[in-house]
């Protein structure tokens, strides 16, 4: 295996530990469901939602069919991910890579066990609350934006 796969693959599984952690802590240690919002900073809450959608709770899903079809569309867009990954030569791109990968199957492991997924930071400015989220899809997006990044590189940059 080379090491842009092996470096992926790690930081795949990096998120994914961390994001199974994390939700065990706040679902069966802090119970957080049970509390329903926790206030941390003036900034910041752990706020329990769950998002039987996909991103920023579109696409919802509330039946069967509807979270088997996110789920096995989430598997899908891991699979192309990984196939992106045997192929790529770039450090920074194995470590995108290996983000979304790691935040899309601990989503993933969330819509199987549970029909949706599990997010609950909740940082906001005075009212104004962004959407509720988790690490998986802070690790989703961050992953994305060096993607992005990346792609502005030029091929001398890359080398």
């Amino acid at each position: 295996m080379n090491r842009q796969i092996t470096l992926g693959l790690l930081t795949a599984a990096a998120i994914l530990v961390a994001d199974r952690l994390s939700k065990y802590v706040i679902l069966d240690i802090v119970e957080l469901p049970a509390h329903g919002k926790i206030p941390l900073l003036p900034f910041l809450d752990l706020t329990m939602v769950w998002n039987r959608g996909v991103s920023f709770g579109l696409l919802q899903a509330d039946n069967m069919t509807g979270r088997l079809l996110l789920a096995g569309f989430a598997a899908l867009v891991v699979c192309g991910l990984l196939v992106w990954l045997y192929r790529n030569t770039q450090p920074l791109v194995s470590i995108a890579l290996g983000a979304i990968i790691g935040g899309a199957i601990g989503n993933l492991y969330d819509r199987l066990h549970w029909g949706a997924v599990a997010d609950f930071i909740d940082f906001h400015i005075l009212d104004y609350h962004w959407y509720v989220f988790n690490l998986a899809d802070a690790a989703i997006t961050l992953g994305v934006a060096a993607l992005i990044i990346d792609s502005f590189r030029g091929p001398a940059a890359k080398d």
